[in-house]
C-alpha cells in the first residue's frame, strides 16, 4: 500500500527533509509524518484516490512486464519505515497459475522475395499444437493472401507466452504430398505481448531455413500480429503509404532495438550434475518392488529436458540416483538476438508410464546477456540453479497446477548455458538442432552421438538405436566442485514470535512448522544430501557416499559438537481465536529455528542486487509518496489530465521532484562505491564480470541523468520528467534481478499430523546479511509478517483465499562465522533457552526465547463504513461484517443486511492487548492489524468478502493525547479478494499503552450514545468526520431492459434511493410493458453528509417490483460510490457576469482565390489580442487539383463531381483520419525520442530532431523529406465526415450530459477465473435518471424562470412515449472471428430493436472477414419501451443454425435526448444537391434557432454582410449558395452553421455538437466476455415522427467495380540467358517464349509462341494479351468472384492488388519448360520502361525507389523495356533477360468498341515475325515501319533440313577450322608430290633426259 504523507506537514521533499523522515533505508521514519493507509482522508487533492489501490504493487513491480513471468503477487513489498518489521503481502493467491482467456489473431498479407523458380507458395501458421494455412498460390514468387487467422486459449499466462508463434512458407503442399520449407519465422508470444498496443501491425517477416544456415534470407512475409487478453482493446492503427511498407528493411517484425540483421548462432547448454533431488517413488509402487523384489534403492531415474525456440531435447537418464553427473551438452541452433526469450531446463523422473517433473527453472536470455555497443552474448556459469516445483505429497484429486508451479525446492542444477556467432574462421560445421552426448570422465570410454531431431534423439536413445558412426560431436568436460566458487557454512536462525490466524479445519491436531533452505531443514521428504559436504573449504571433487535422512529429532549433532540444526518447531495445540480462526499459545516463550547449511559463497551478487534493489525501492516509494496521482495517471496513460492534477496538487512540484531526483543521484552513486569489492573471489563467472561492467555503467549512467534532471525540472516539465524517473525504475528492476542463484530461498511449512498443509516462499537474498547496511537484505534482521497459502489447486479460487496461518517471524541468513549479530534485529527483553550440552562444548543458538518485558496496550479500532463491497448473495447484495484481529484477539462489528455500501458507525475496543518488546520499538512499530469481511448467511458459514490490513497509530502512556497525532484521522483501505480489488474500507486505528495508573490515563471514548444500539459503541466525536445539511434531488426517469425475477417478470417496479440512513421512493410504474418511464420526475430529501467530499457514503439505489398482497420482490441494486460528480458547483458571479463586448468569430467560406490564400481567425477573448487560425472548410466549387511537374505526367486533374458519391467522402476521411494519427505518432515519438536533456521549457517540438532507434530511423528520413517538399501533391479538397475510431460514447462521454444510466445488479459476484468482467452476467437492468446534491443555504441562486417542481433539472424534456424513425448505416466490418471451419465466415447483419427483428440474411457475403456491407435500414421505434438497438453480425450456414459471431449495442434514447444532439450529425458544409447533401429534415437556420429557444439565449440575429449574432458571439460567413443549375442563391444556413460547428463556445449552455461521422465499434460475444470478436463501422440517425419527414436513406451500397481490359503486346526480347545446349555443336540457345497473368488470375495464363534456337538471347513476338478484369479504384484492387473449390456453394470474392506478372521460360519438349526470369508490375506503381534495351538494367527492379514510377491507370498507354531477373545461386538478384512490351488500358465501354484479338488473332492481328529467308515490317502504332529480324520456326533445325545443318555448321561454327585444314592438307599434298616427284625430276636432269 501506498505511503501518504499527512496535510498537516511541509510538503516540500528536499534532501534534508528526506532525512528527517527517515526515508533512508536503515532509518525508522518518524510516526509524526507518515501514515500508512492507501488514502489520506483529508486532502487538498480529492481526485483519483480511490485508484489508489493497487499503486504500491504496480510501481514496485513495475519492470515485472507480463512477459517477465513473474508472480506479482510473490514479489514482497518494499516498507522504507520498516526498521523492525516488513509489509506482508496482501494478495493471496498466487496470480502466475489462473487460466486466463487469450485471442492470438494473425493476418497474413503476402510474401516477397521468396527463394525459388516458379513456387506455389502457401503459409502455415503454427502456435503451439495448433496449425492454420492460407490458400495456396500459384506460379509466383510474391503471393497475395491477405487471409486472417484467430487462436484461441485458456492457459496460464507464463504458458501463453512461452508458446511459440512460427510462420512457415511451404512450396506446392497438397493432399499427397507435405510440400518443401522454403523457410521459417519464429517468435514468442511473450515478446508479441510486450509491444505496444500487444501488437505488430503490417510488418515484414524475415524468413530462414534452420536446415540450410549458409544460405541468407529466403524471402519475407508481411502480416499483422496480436494477442489479445481477455479486457484488452487493440487499437487499429493507421495504415501507412504502400511506399513506406515496401520498405521492407525498414518494417521488419523484429521488436523495437534488435537489430535488423540477425546471424545464426549455436546456443550451448553444458549439463554438469544435480544434488538435493527428491524423492520420487515412495508410493504403492515403491512397496511393491520392495516385496517382491527386495528392491529398495534409490527410486528416482533423472533426465534433463530443455526447450528453446520450439526446439526440445534431453539428455541421457541416470537410473537410481539422487545425485547424477552427465557432464553432456545440448546444442541448439538459433538466429541471434533470439525472438524467444525462455529457455525451459526441466529436471525430469523417468517413468515407464508417465514421466514426472521433478523441477523447473527458466532461463531469461534478456538477462544473462547485453545488446548495448559494449554488451556480451548469453553466458552463464558454470553456475548451480535451484530448482523448484510442485510438492511430492500430492493426491489424485489434488493434482499439479496446470503451467509450473514454485512452491518447493526440488534439487539444483550445475549448469553453463553460452552462445557461440560463427565467425569465416569457425571450424566444423553449424549444424541445425544436434544434439551431443558424453559418458562422464568416471564413466568409462566416452560415446559421442547424435540424433537428427531433438524429438526423435530422446526417442532413439530409449531404444538404445545407435546413430550413424559419421555423426558430429563434441566434449564436455566436468568441472571440480571449486569452480562454482568456495563452499562456505552459512547459519539461518528464525523465530516465531506469534502463530494466529490458524484455519479451524486443521485447529484440532497439533501444529509445527518446518523451515527448510535447499534440502537442508526438510525431514518428510527424506531428501537425499551429502552428509557433511564442503564443510572443510569446498574438498577435492571426490563424490562422498549419500545416504538419507531419517530424522525424527529436531537436531543432529556435527563432528565438531555443534548443533547442525534445528528446522522444526515443537509441536503445539492451537488455541480456539474465534469460530474461524485459532492461534497457537506461544505467549512469552517464542521457538526458534537454526539451520547450518553449506553452499558456494557468492554473496556479492546477492548484495549487489539488494543495493539496486534499494534504490529501486527507495525511488519507488518517493515516487508514489510525492506524485501518487500523477504516477497513477502516468502508468495508465492518462497523459492529458496530469497537467490538471499538476495544478492541483501539493505546491511546488517541481521541487519536490528534485528531491527525488537528488535522492536517485546518492543512492547511485553508492552502488558506484560498494559494487565493486571482492572482485577476486573465486568461482567468479563471465556473467560476474559482464553484470558488474553492465550495472556500473547503468547506474551510473541513471545518476548522471538524475543529476543533470535535476537542474531542468520546471513546473511546465514534471511529466516528463516523472515519465523518465519511471523508466529508471523500471531499469534499476531489471538490473536487480539476477539470474546466477547462489543460496536457494527459505520455505516455511506448516505441518499437522506429519502432512504439509500451507507453505510461503522468502527469497534468501532478503534476509541475507552483510556488515554494510546498503547491501543487507530488505527483510534481514526483521520481523516480517507472512501469510501462509495453500499449496497445490486448491490455492487457486476461494479456498485459496482463506488464510491458514499468519505469522510473525524473524528471519536472519549469514555466514556462520558472522552469526555474533544474528538476534541484534529482534524486539528487545528477551532470554536465550539453549539446550544443555556437555562442559566444554561451544555454545550453541537458542531453541526458544522467553520474554521477560511485556508491554499492555488497548487498542480502538474505530469502522465508519466501506463501499463497493463484493456481492455474496444471489440477490445481488450482502449482509457485511467485519472481523478484526490483533495479536491473538478478534472482534466482529454487527451486521448490516442487504447492503454493499454498511456503514458500522462503531468502535471497537480491544482490551488487555500483551505485546512483547520495547516500548519504544512498539511504538515506532506495531504489529499489523488483519481485517476480513464476510457476509452473513443464516444457514451455513460466513463467506469470505475481503481482506486487508493496517498498521495503528501508537500512544506510550507518556505521551500527550493530542493534534496533530492524535485522535487519527480516518482512511481509506483497499480491500482484496484473492488478486482483485473488492471494495474499500473507511477507519482508523489507534493502539494506546496502559501505564501504571491503569485505564484512567487512556482517553475517554466520548461520543454520541445511541441507545438503541446497546453496547455498540459508536465512532468518537473527535475522528467521526464533521457533518453538514445536504439536499439530494433525484431525476427519475425510467427503468429499461428488466430481466425476470424468479421466473415472473416485472410489472410494476419502484426505484428507492437512500442514502445515510434517509431516502426517498419515486412513483410506482404502474405498467411496465406499457410504460417504463416515472410519472413524477423529480424529489428530493435531505441528509446530513460529512463536509470532506471523500468520506462521503455511498447513495444506494434499489428496484423493488410491488406484487399482490403488499410483496415486495427486490429486481436489483446499484450503489453510487462517488457522488462528486453529482454535486452541484454554484457558478462564479464573476464568471456569469460575462464580457458584454461582442466577440467576432469569422469563418471565411468563399472560395479561395487562386492568387492568395486567406487566414481565417477566431477571435477567443474580447479583452485578448489572441488570435486563433481557423481551418478553411470549403471545397473549391471546379476541385480543380494541381501537382507539381514530374516527367511527362499529366499534369492536372479536374474532379466530375457528378462522379463523387458518398464514398468518396468516406475514403477521402479515412485518408484524414490517418494522416491524423500519423502525425499524432510522429510527435509522441519525436518527443519521447530527442534528448531529454534538451528540452527547452515550452519549446516547439521539432519533428526527427534525433535518429530513432532500430527501424524507425528510415521512416524518418522519409518524413523529412516530405516535409521538406513544398509542392507535394495535394488531393482534391473533398467534403468529409468525422470518422471515429471508437465508439461514439467514448468522445461525448456516454451521452451522459443529463440523463445517466445506472446499471442495476442482481446475483452473486462472480469467483470465475477473472471477477472483474463477471459482473457483465449480473445486470438485470437499468435505471435512468440522475442526481443533484448541495449544501442547503438560503442563498442558493435562484433564476426567475425557476421551476420549484423541477429543483435544479431545469429545462429538460418531457419523458412521454415518442415515435421516432431509426435509420441504421451499416458501412462495413473488419477482423471478424472465423465461425467456419475453412477459418471463414459467411456474415450478414441483424437488426433488433424493441420488437422489430430484421435478418439481412438473404445479402450474406460469401466467406469473408472483411466485409463491406454498405446497407441502411429503417426502423419506426417508440422511446422509451423501444430504447436499446443491437446490430448483430451473423455466420451465414447453409445446415443448422446461424452462428453468432459478435454483437454491439446502443442506446439510442440517451442519444436521442442528449444536449450534444446525436440525432442526425451536423455536416461540415450545407448544400442542397450533390454528394454533400444535406439531410438532416431541420435546416441549420430552424436548428439554431430551436438552440437558442431551448437555451434561452438571445438570437440568432442575421444582419448585413453574412454576420449573425447569438447572445455576445459574433459569427460571419458567406450568404450565397449554388443550385443545381449553378445559380446562385442568398441562404443564412451557413451562417447559422457556423454558429453551429462553434457551438461549444457559446456561453452557459455550449456543448459540442455530433458532426456527421462514422462510428467504429467492437462486436462482443457473450461467450467471450472482454474480447473482441471484429468491428463494425455504422451510424445513426434518428428522426421523431411529429417533426418533418426526413428525406430518402442515403446510398451506401457498395460501389461496383469498374470494368477495364489491359492489353499487353510483346514485341521482342533481348539478352535472354541460353539455356540449351545443341546436341551436335554444343552451341548455346534457347527456345523463347513469354507467359503473362495477373496477379489472381493464375488460371487465366496466356503464352505467346515460342521464338525457337535463339542463340543471342533475342526473341521476336508480336503478340498480345488480354485480360480483362474488374478493379476498385478508391481501395486500388482487383475484384475476383470465384468457387474456392469443386465443392464450394457459392462464390467468394477476393480483393487483391493490381499486379502483371510476366515470366520469360525456355520451351523443352520432353522435359519441362525451364524458368528463366519474371517481373512483377504494380499496375499502380512501376518503373517507366526503358527506350532501348541498353538502357534497360537491372537497377529498375533493384532500385525501384530511384526510379520514376508511373501508374497505367493515369497514363492509359506506355511502352518500353523491363529487365526479366532471378535469383542466382548466392541468392541474389541476377538479370536474365529484357523485354520490351506495351501495356494498353481500357475501360469495358472502350474494350467492348474497339475489341482485338489475343495472340494475333482477329481483330486488329498482329502481324507473324518472318522466317529465315524473309525480310517483314513490325507494324507500331507509329507511321514509321521497323525491320523484324529473321527467327527459325522450329528447334529441330537440323532434323528437317539437314543440308542447311550442315551449311551452317561448316559456315558458321567451323569455317576458319575448315579452312586451315583445307590449307594445310594443300601444303601437305604439294609437299607429298614435291617429294615424290623430286628424286626422277633430279634424275631425268642429271642424265640430261
Amino acid at each position: 500500500m501506498p505511503i501518504m504523507l499527512c496535510p498537516d506537514e511541509p510538503a516540500i521533499l528536499e534532501t534534508e527533509n528526506l532525512d528527517r523522515q527517515g526515508m533512508f533505508m536503515g532509518g525508522g521514519p518518524d510516526p509524526d509524518t507518515i501514515s500508512l493507509a492507501s488514502v489520506t482522508a483529508v486532502t487538498d487533492n480529492v481526485s483519483n484516490k480511490r485508484r489508489v489501490c493497487c499503486a504500491y504493487g504496480c510501481l514496485l513491480n513495475i519492470s515485472i512486464s507480463t512477459t517477465d513471468y513473474v508472480n506479482v503477487s510473490e514479489h514482497p513489498h518494499y516498507c522504507p519505515n520498516a526498521s523492525y518489521r516488513s509489509k506482508p503481502d496482501i494478495k493471496m493467491e498466487p496470480s502466475s497459475g489462473r487460466p486466463v482467456d487469450y485471442q492470438v489473431s494473425v493476418t497474413v498479407i503476402e510474401a516477397r522475395q521468396l527463394v525459388g523458380l516458379n513456387m506455389d507458395p502457401m503459409v502455415c501458421v503454427e502456435i503451439g499444437e495448433d496449425k492454420k494455412y492460407t490458400s495456396m498460390k500459384e506460379s509466383t514468387n510474391c503471393p497475395y493472401y491477405n487471409e486472417y487467422f484467430v487462436f484461441d486459449f485458456h492457459v496460464p499466462p507464463d504458458v501463453m507466452f512461452d508458446k511459440i508463434l512460427k510462420l512457415s512458407v511451404i512450396h506446392s503442399k497438397n493432399l499427397l504430398r507435405s510440400g518443401t520449407l522454403v523457410g521459417t519465422f519464429k517468435l514468442d508470444v511473450g515478446t508479441i505481448y510486450s509491444q505496444p498496443e500487444h501488437q505488430f501491425y503490417h510488418k515484414w517477416a524475415l524468413l530462414s531455413d534452420p536446415d540450410d544456415i549458409s544460405a541468407g534470407c529466403k524471402g519475407y512475409v508481411k502480416c499483422d500480429i496480436a494477442v489479445v487478453a481477455k479486457g484488452d482493446t487493440i487499437k487499429t492503427p493507421h495504415k501507412a503509404s504502400e511506399s513506406d511498407e515496401d520498405d521492407i528493411e525498414g518494417n521488419l517484425l523484429i521488436p523495437e532495438g534488435v537489430p535488423a540483421e540477425r546471424q545464426w548462432a549455436r546456443y550451448y547448454l553444458k549439463i554438469y550434475r544435480a544434488e538435493g533431488l527428491p524423492r520420487m517413488n515412495t508410493s504403492i509402487m515403491a512397496n511393491v518392488k520392495k516385496a517382491f523384489i527386495g528392491e529398495n534403492k534409490d527410486l528416482v531415474d533423472p533426465y534433463v529436458q530443455v526447450q528453446f525456440a520450439g526446439q526440445k531435447a534431453s539428455d541421457r537418464i541416470q537410473k537410481s540416483c539422487y545425485e547424477p553427473i552427465w557432464n553432456e551438452q545440448i546444442v541448439f541452433t538459433e538466429m541471434f538476438p533470439p525472438l524467444c526469450k525462455r529457455m525451459k531446463i526441466q529436471i525430469r523422473d523417468s517413468d515407464k508410464v508417465n514421466d514426472v517433473a521433478i523441477g523447473t527453472h527458466f532461463l531469461d536470455l534478456r538477462k544473462i546477456s547485453n545488446d548495448g555497443d559494449k554488451g556480451f552474448l548469453p553466458t552463464l556459469g558454470p553456475a548451480w540453479v535451484n530448482m523448484y516445483g510442485s510438492t511430492r505429497t500430492y493426491t489424485l484429486m489434488d493434482g499439479r497446477v496446470p503451467g509450473v508451479e514454485r512452491r518447493a525446492r526440488r534439487g539444483r542444477l550445475l549448469q553453463g548455458p553460452s552462445a557461440h556467432q560463427p565467425g569465416r574462421g569457425d571450424p566444423g560445421p553449424l549444424l541445425a538442432r544436434h544434439y551431443q552426448l558424453h559418458r562422464g570422465a568416471a564413466g568409462g570410454s566416452t560415446q559421442h552421438l547424435r540424433g537428427g531431431s531433438l524429438l526423435g534423439w530422446a526417442a532413439m536413445q530409449r531404444k538404445a538405436i545407435v546413430p550413424p558412426a559419421d555423426s558430429y560431436s563434441d566434449t564436455c568436460l566436468s568441472i571440480s566442485q571449486t569452480a562454482t566458487g568456495k563452499v562456505e557454512e552459512f547459519f539461518l536462525f528464525g523465530s516465531f514470535l506469534e502463530a494466529t490466524m490458524i484455519d479451524r479445519k486443521i485447529g484440532d491436531k497439533p501444529i509445527n512448522f518446518e523451515v527448510t533452505i535447499g534440502y537442508y531443514g526438510n525431514e518428510i521428504d527424506g531428501i537425499a544430501q551429502s552428509k557433511g559436504k564442503g564443510k572443510k573449504g569446498g574438498g577435492d571433487g571426490n563424490e562422498e557416499e549419500t545416504e538419507l535422512i531419517h530424522n525424527s529429532s529436531e537436531e543432529e549433532m556435527d563432528d565438531d559438537g555443534d548443533l547442525t540444526s534445528v528446522a522444526t518447531t515443537p509441536p503445539m495445540k492451537p488455541v480456539v481465536t474465534d469460530r474461524n480462526y485459532f492461534h497457537l499459545p506461544y505467549f512469552e516463550r517464542k521457538p526458534c529455528i537454526y539451520i547450518k547449511s553449506w553452499w558456494q559463497d557468492q554473496r556479492r551478487r546477492l548484495y549487489n542486487a539488494n543495493i539496486i534493489d534499494n534504490i529501486a525501492d527507495k525511488l519507488a516509494i518517493l515516487l508514489l509518496t510525492e506524485f501518487e496521482p500523477l504516477v497513477l495517471l502516468l502508468q495508465e496513460d492518462g497523459l492529458n489530465d496530469v497537467q490538471e492534477i499538476i495544478k492541483t496538487e501539493k505546491a511546488y512540484p517541481e521541487r519536490r521532484l528534485r528531491g527525488v531526483l537528488e535522492e536517485l543521484n546518492q543512492g547511485c552513486s553508492q552502488f558506484l562505491s560498494l559494487a565493486n569489492k571482492d572482485q577476486n573471489q573465486s568461482g567468479r563467472t563471465k556473467l560476474d564480470r559482464e553484470r558488474l561492467k553492465l550495472c556500473l555503467s547503468e547506474v551510473e549512467s541513471i545518476g548522471q541523468q538524475a543529476k543533470a534532471m535535476r537542474s531542468q525540472v520546471k513546473k511546465s516539465t514534471v511529466r516528463d520528467k516523472l515519465k523518465l524517473a519511471q523508466n529508471f525504475l523500471s531499469k534499476l528492476r531489471f538490473l536487480a534481478d539476477e539470474p546466477q542463484h547462489s543460496v536457494p530461498d527459505v520455505f516455511i511449512w506448516m505441518i499437522s499430523n506429519g502432512k504439509r498443509i500451507a507453505y510461503a516462499r522468502v527469497p534468501s537474498k532478503d534476509i541475507l546479511y552483510s556488515c554494510i547496511e546498503e547491501e543487507k537484505g530488505k527483510d534481514c534482521g526483521k520481523v516480517k509478517t507472512i501469510f501462509l497459502r495453500i499449496p497445490g489447486k486448491k490455492g487457486f479460487g476461494p479456498a485459496g483465499w482463506t488464510v491458514q496461518s499468519k505469522i510473525e517471524i524473524y528471519l536472519w541468513l549469514g555466514l556462520n562465522k558472522q552469526r555474533k549479530d544474528y538476534l541484534s534485529g529482534l524486539p528487545n527483553g528477551f532470554e536465550e533457552n539453549k539446550l544443555s550440552k556437555g562442559p566444554g562444548l561451544p555454545c550453541s543458538p537458542p531453541i526458544s526465547l522467553t520474554y521477560m518485558m511485556k508491554q499492555i496496550f488497548q487498542l480502538r479500532v474505530h469502522m465508519y463504513q466501506a463501499r463497493s463491497l463484493f456481492a455474496a448473495d444471489s440477490t445481488g447484495l450482502s449482509d457485511p461484517f467485519a472481523r478484526v484481529f490483533f495479536s491473538t484477539q478478534s472482534q466482529v462489528t454487527e451486521v448490516l443486511a442487504e447492503t454493499l455500501c454498511p456503514t458500522w458507525d462503531q468502535l471497537l475496543v480491544f482490551e488487555n492487548v500483551e505485546l512483547f518488546g520495547e516500548a519504544s520499538e512498539l511504538r515506532d512499530d506495531p504489529p499489523i492489524i488483519v481485517i476480513e469481511l464476510y457476509d452473513q448467511d443464516t444457514v451455513g458459514k460466513a463467506d469470505f468478502m475481503g481482506r486487508t490490513f493496517a498498521k495503528p497509530v501508537v500512544k506510550m502512556a507518556d505521551e500527550h493525547y493530542g493534534p496533530p497525532r492524535f485522535p487519527p484521522q480516518l482512511e481509506y483501505y483497499q480491500i482484496y479478494r484473492g488478486n482483485c480489488t473488492a471494495g474499500e474500507m473507511l477507519a482508523a486505528f489507534e493502539l494506546l499503552q496502559i501505564g501504571p495508573n491503569g485505564k484512567a490515563d487512556l482517553p475517554p471514548i466520548d461520543g454520541p450514545t445511541d441507545m438503541d444500539r446497546g453496547p455498540i459503541l459508536p465512532v468518537p466525536l473527535g475522528i467521526r468526520p464533521v457533518l453538514s445539511k445536504y439536499r439530494i434531488e433525484v431525476l427519475f426517469w425510467g427503468l429499461r431492459d428488466l430481466k425476470r425475477v424468479n421466473l415472473a417478470q416485472v410489472d410494476r417496479p419502484r426505484v428507492d434511493i437512500e442514502c445515510a440512513g434517509k431516502g426517498v421512493q419515486s412513483a410506482l410504474i404502474p405498467n411496465y410493458k406499457k410504460n417504463p418511464n416515472f410519472s413524477t420526475l423529480v424529489k428530493w430529501f435531505e441528509v446530513d453528509l460529512p463536509e470532506n467530499e471523500l468520506l462521503h457514503p455511498p447513495l444506494n439505489i434499489r428496484v423493488v417490483d410491488c406484487r399482490a398482497f403488499g410483496r415486495y420482490t427486490l429486481v436489483g441494486s446499484n450503489a453510487v460510490t462517488s457522488l462528486r460528480k453529482f454535486i452541484y458547483r454554484a457558478t462564479d458571479k464573476q464568471a456569469n457576469n460575462y464580457s458584454t463586448t461582442e466577440e467576432i468569430i469569422v469563418v471565411n467560406m468563399e472560395p479561395e482565390p487562386s492568387f492568395k490564400k486567406m487566414d481565417t481567425v477566431v477571435k477567443l477573448d474580447s479583452g485578448s489580442d489572441a488570435v486563433v487560425k481557423v481551418e478553411d472548410d470549403d471545397k473549391d466549387g471546379k476541385g480543380k487539383k494541381r501537382k507539381r511537374k514530374k516527367g511527362d505526367e499529366i499534369e492536372e486533374e479536374e474532379l466530375d463531381e457528378s462522379m463523387l458519391d458518398w464514398w468518396s467522402k468516406y475514403f477521402a476521411s479515412i485518408e484524414t483520419l490517418t494522416e491524423a494519427l500519423k502525425a499524432q505518432e510522429a510527435a509522441l515519438s519525436d518527443s519521447e525520442d530527442k534528448d531529454d536533456m534538451d528540452i527547452a521549457d515550452g519549446g516547439d517540438i521539432k519533428p526527427d530532431d534525433s535518429p530513432v532507434k532500430g527501424t524507425k530511423r528510415g521512416k524518418g528520413k522519409k518524413e523529412k523529406k516530405k516535409q521538406a517538399d513544398p509542392f507535394e501533391k495535394k488531393k482534391p479538397k473533398l467534403d468529409e465526415l468525422k470518422v471515429y475510431p471508437k465508439e461514439l460514447e467514448g468522445e461525448f462521454d456516454s451521452f451522459e450530459d443529463w440523463l445517466h444510466s445506472f446499471n442495476l445488479f442482481r446475483g452473486k459476484g462472480g469467483d470465475d477465473d477473472d471477477q472483474n468482467v463477471t459482473d457483465e452476467d449480473r445486470i438485470v437492468g437499468k435505471f435512468k435518471g440522475s442526481l443533484c446534491m448541495y449544501k442547503v443555504s438560503d442563498d442558493t441562486p435562484r433564476d426567475m424562470n425557476f421551476d420549484s417542481t423541477m429543483g435544479m433539472f431545469q429545462n429538460i424534456p418531457h419523458n412521454d412515449p415518442i415515435n421516432v424513425l431509426v435509420r441504421i448505416y451499416v458501412i462495413r466490418a473488419t477482423d471478424l472471428h472465423p465461425a467456419d471451419i475453412n477459418g471463414k465466415a459467411d456474415p450478414y447483419i441483424a437488426i433488433k430493436l424493441g420488437k422489430t427483428e430484421i435478418k439481412d440474411k438473404e445479402n450474406y457475403i460469401s466467406k469473408q472477414l472483411n466485409p463491406l456491407f454498405g446497407k441502411s435500414f429503417d426502423v419506426e421505434a417508440t422511446f422509451p419501451m423501444d430504447s436499446t438497438l443491437t446490430v448483430s453480425i451473423y455466420d451465414w450456414d447453409l445446415v443448422g443454425t446461424d452462428d453468432l459471431i459478435g454483437e454491439t449495442k446502443l442506446d439510442l434514447e440517451n442519444r436521442f435526448y442528449s444536449k450534444h444532439r446525436a440525432t442526425c450529425g451536423i455536416s461540415r458544409n450545407y448544400a442542397i444537391h450533390g454528394y454533400n447533401v444535406w439531410r438532416d429534415p431541420m435546416k441549420p437556420t430552424q436548428i439554431l434557432a430551436k438552440l437558442c429557444k431551448d437555451g434561452k439565449l438571445d438570437g440568432p440575429h442575421y444582419g448585413p454582410g453574412g454576420r449573425v449574432k447569438v447572445e455576445n458571439r459574433v459569427f460571419m460567413a458567406p450568404t450565397e449558395i449554388e443550385d443545381e443549375n449553378g445559380l446562385k442563391k442568398q441562404t443564412d444556413e451557413h451562417l447559422a452553421l457556423t454558429v453551429l460547428k462553434h457551438w461549444e463556445e457559446i456561453p452557459r449552455v455550449g456543448c459540442k455538437l455530433v458532426p456527421e461521422h462514422v462510428e467504429t465499434r467492437p462486436l462482443l460475444h457473450p461467450d467471450k466476455p472482454g474480447i473482441e470478436q471484429g468491428r463494425i463501422e455504422m451510424w445513426v440517425d434518428m428522426f421523431a415522427k411529429d417533426m418533418t419527414a426526413p428525406g430518402p436513406a442515403l446510398d451506401i451500397s457498395p460501389r461496383k467495380p469498374k470494368k477495364f481490359e489491359l492489353r499487353v503486346i510483346i514485341w521482342n526480347t533481348d539478352e535472354v540467358v541460353l539455356e540449351d545446349d545443341d546436341i551436335f555443336t554444343g552451341e548455346k540457345s534457347s527456345d523463347i517464349f513469354v507467359r503473362g497473368w495477373l496477379k489472381g488470375q493464375q488460371e487465366d495464363k496466356q503464352d505467346t509462341d515460342v521464338h525457337y534456337h535463339s542463340i543471342t538471347g533475342e526473341g521476336n513476338f508480336n503478340w498480345r494479351f488480354v485480360y480483362p478484369f474488374d478493379y476498385l479504384m478508391a481501395e486500388e484492387k482487383i475484384v475476383i468472384s470465384k468457387k474456392e473449390s469443386m465443392f464450394a456453394w457459392d462464390e467468394t470474392e477476393y480483393k487483391i492488388p493490381a499486379r502483371l506478372n510476366l515470366q520469360v521460360w525456355d520451351a523443352d519438349h520432353f522435359s519441362a519448360d525451364d524458368f528463366l526470369g519474371a517481373i512483377e508490375l504494380d499496375l499502380n506503381r512501376f518503373p517507366r520502361g526503358a527506350k532501348t534495351a541498353k538502357q534497360c538494367t537491372i537497377e529498375m527492379v533493384t532500385n525501384e525507389a530511384e526510379m520514376p514510377m508511373v501508374s497505367i491507370f493515369k497514363q492509359k498507354r506506355i511502352k518500353g523495356w523491363w529487365p526479366f531477373v532471378a535469383r542466382n545461386e548466392e541468392d541474389e538478384f541476377e538479370l536474365t533477360g529484357k523485354v520490351e512490351a506495351e501495356l494498353h488500358l481500357l475501360t469495358g465501354e472502350e474494350a467492348e468498341r474497339s475489341p482485338v484479338g489475343e495472340g494475333r488473332n482477329e481483330p486488329e492481328p498482329l502481324e507473324k515475325p518472318k522466317y529465315e529467308g524473309c525480310c517483314v515490317m513490325n507494324p507500331l502504332s507509329t507511321p514509321k515501319a521497323v525491320a523484324t529480324p529473321l527467327r527459325p520456326d522450329t528447334s529441330l533445325l537440323w532434323f528437317l533440313t539437314p543440308f542447311k545443318a550442315i551449311k551452317h555448321l561448316v559456315c558458321t561454327q567451323y569455317k576458319w577450322l575448315v579452312i586451315k585444314i583445307v590449307t594445310a592438307l594443300l601444303l601437305l599434298a604439294m609437299l607429298a608430290l614435291f617429294l615424290y616427284s623430286m628424286p626422277g625430276y633430279m634424275v631425268k636432269k642429271m642424265l640430261g633426259a
